[in-house]
């Protein structure tokens, strides 16, 4: 038999067996996952908690929070919230107690794709994009205001990334001054960019109304979308210490009623807005989560809400944020622990980096808040992908590069398997006895090597040569072909053509159609043409 024949089968098996491996594997042979349980690392000891617990409790009995709507002040008095002699709100230790017997608990985060659909209970985790940026940063470290086409493309790259599992909006849309259409927008953008879940905020319960008509044109009618609820609002309903925000106390209440769930965000910066002291710091702002929770609940009792303990960190020297400090993890991973005290759904933040541009900091501070707060209980991991600069801005590189660190971190929270076959011992009996004296060919190895580890999509294992022969690429230019190749192609188009249009013969959407995109995309950061001129209608 001649060679040719033998050369060209080795090579097709090769070829085949390289093809297998670069396939999708299914979802339960995957080497990470979502919501995988975590719980490992524990800043907190129990008594720790526990005075935690106790000091919120008395913060909430005895100072209370000002300036709460008139509204609010009766629905919470209602439900036996008292009036201090300063006008403050003040909420009994056994009403705070009677909350969280009666809060939500096991509430799945629906997504408009029920495979991406979320149950985060236990001490599952999930990570996904958060943020109020106002610049993008491009891969030359330029920044530029940010529109309502990066946030639609941020979405878009997000719909197609394995570790990145909610999309929540990430910028502020510069281009569009107007409030309420800035609030639609942002809406309608998230949702029309990924069929997973997705978080937005609305500053005036009016835009709220407007955005909630328009998903329920989405899930086919205001039954469907109360069934399965795709969108979330991000709710700062207090300004730290311990005062309520007026008109997202009014936006709160609207979304209760129209069945949307709620993140209970506070955001307290350590030595700022919050003490300094980090027990202080997560103490206050379990109290202004407590607050919201009660007031939830008194709206309408066991509608789902996130635990949203959101403890930012000041630089001391300045005053300044600094979002990838090792207090920031510190902070983030007590919160998920906190959460799991009560027994809620917890969201926390974790991945912003204090670097500008997406270098060695940018690396490595995500990757220790990642590690750690991945791995303390908490549920809901915001901020996790493409934010620089304490939040000011975001990459659609960083984008793809944290994909990666997250996925890494989520192979530290899968932890290791041990179980007799795991342990190995008759596989290294066969190779030291009967074997090659090497693992590389045995079958657990072939068995495992994609299960059991994980691999990287933009970081380089290559050797140096090899790596200087593919044109010696760093991490941020391949990141950057990665952009350029998912937005030249992925352009979800789950919403029907016939919805999509009522929605804009309806409300003024300020993006291009979906359809659109790929003609009207600029050479100028990947900005689009001007939208189509829709009627002006507001709800």
């Amino acid at each position: 038999m001649s060679e040719g024949p033998i050369v060209t089968r080795r090579a097709s098996g090769r070829d085949a067996r390289r093809a297998e491996r670069a396939a999708p594997l299914p979802e339960h042979l995957r080497p990470v996952r979502p919501g995988m349980p975590s719980g490992r690392y524990q800043p907190l000891s129990q008594p720790d908690i526990e005075k935690i617990h106790a000091t919120a409790l008395r913060l909430l009995a005895e100072v209370g929070l000002a300036d709460a709507t008139e509204s609010g002040l009766e629905i919470m008095t209602r439900a036996g919230c008292t009036l201090s002699e300063h006008g403050r709100l003040l909420f009994p230790r056994a009403l705070v107690e009677d909350t969280l017997a009666k809060a939500a608990r096991h509430f799945v985060l629906h997504a408009q794709e029920p495979r991406h659909d979320l149950e985060p209970w236990g001490k599952r985790a999930y990570f996904g994009t958060a943020g109020a940026a106002v610049n993008i940063v491009d891969a030359q470290g330029v920044y530029r205001e940010s529109t309502i086409q990066d946030l639609y493309d941020i979405g878009r790259v997000v719909d197609t990334l394995e570790h990145i599992h909610f999309f929540q909006r990430a910028v502020v849309p510069r281009d569009i001054p107007d409030p309420f259409e800035m609030d639609f927008n942002t809406c309608y953008a998230s949702v029309s960019s990924t069929t997973k879940h997705v978080g937005s905020s609305w500053v005036q319960p009016e835009h709220l109304t407007a955005s909630l008509q328009m998903l329920h044109m989405i899930a086919g009618g205001e039954r469907q979308w109360r069934e399965r609820p795709f969108v979330s609002q991000s709710n700062c309903f207090v300004v730290p210490p311990m005062k309520f925000a007026a008109d997202a106390c009014r936006c709160l209440e609207g979304a209760v009623r129209g069945g949307m769930p709620v993140l209970l965000l506070s955001a307290g910066q350590a030595g700022a807005t919050a003490p300094a002291a980090l027990a202080g710091a997560l103490a206050q702002e379990v109290a202004e989560v407590l607050a919201g929770l009660v007031y939830v609940n008194a709206i309408r009792p066991g509608h789902p809400a996130i635990f949203g303990t959101w403890c930012f960190v000041s630089d001391l020297r300045t005053g300044a944020m600094s979002g990838g400090s090792p207090e920031q993890a510190l902070l983030s991973a007590a919160a998920g622990q906190m959460a799991n005290f009560y027994n809620l759904t917890g969201g926390t933040a974790s991945g912003m980096t204090d670097s500008k541009v997406a270098d060695g900091q940018s690396g490595a501070e995500k990757a220790l808040n990642h590690a750690l707060v991945g791995n303390s209980g908490a549920n809901l991991i915001y901020e996790s992908a493409g934010m620089h600069a304490s939040l000011l801005g975001y990459s659609l590189e960083s984008l793809i590069i944290d994909n990666d660190i997250i996925g890494a971190a989520q192979r530290t929270i899968k932890g290791i398997e041990v179980s007799e076959e795991r342990l190995s011992f008759e596989t290294i009996r066969d190779v030291c006895l009967n074997g090659p004296g090497h693992f590389l060919g045995s079958e657990q190895t072939l068995r495992l090597m994609q299960t059991e580890y994980l691999y990287p999509g933009v970081a380089d294992r290559r050797s140096p040569n090899d790596w200087a022969e593919r044109g010696s690429l760093d991490v941020l230019q391949r990141a950057a072909e990665k952009i350029r190749e998912i937005l030249s192609s992925h352009y979800p188009s789950h919403i029907p053509e016939s919805v999509d249009a009522a929605i804009r013969a309806r409300f003024p959407v300020r993006l291009s159609r979906p359809g659109m995109q790929a003609a009207v995309r600029s050479q100028a950061g990947g900005a689009s043409a001007p939208a189509l001129a829709p009627q002006q209608v507001r709800a």
